[in-house]
């Protein structure tokens, strides 16, 4: 198969919209830094916010990867265009599968951060005591529980 300059820049769509998700989820991410910094600040400094704080700086360090790994992937993709563009079909084809690297690493990471903040507000609802779990597995815990 011949690396044409059509193929790399099918990337270029894929790669812009997942570079605005993750800045998507740094603007949420930091919008939350500055409310617990606020709390901490107001002198609530228990134990579950200062979990909360260190789960967020290492979401924090994730996505800096995760764009760090998306812009490497873009421009990866940029210069595989060129040397595609000087006919250079060697280089090129080696910086087309970089860039694949590179992208399929930013998902990879991205995968892990999404589970992270899951799971961190998985915890945040379990100190919800008040609600009742609807799920079948909280209707199944809730028989166990009975007898």
């Amino acid at each position: 198969m011949e690396l044409t300059v059509n193929i790399p820049a099918l990337l270029f769509p894929a790669i812009s919209l997942i570079m605005l998700a993750y800045t998507n989820r740094f603007l949420a991410l930091a919008a939350l830094v500055r409310s617990l910094k606020a709390k901490y600040e107001e002198g609530e400094k228990n134990v579950g916010l200062q979990n909360q704080i260190k789960n967020l700086r290492y979401r924090l360090r994730l996505i800096k990867n995760m764009q760090a790994f998306g812009v490497l992937s873009f421009c990866a993709c940029l210069f595989c265009m060129f040397f595609i563009y000087l006919k250079w079909n060697l280089i090129a084809e080696v910086l087309f599968a970089i860039s694949l690297i590179f992208f399929t690493i930013s998902l990879i990471i991205s995968l892990i951060e999404i589970q992270l903040s899951t799971k961190a507000l998985e915890l945040e609802l379990s100190t919800l005591e008040e609600l009742e779990d609807e799920s079948i597995s909280g209707f199944i815990k809730k028989k166990f529980k009975k007898d």
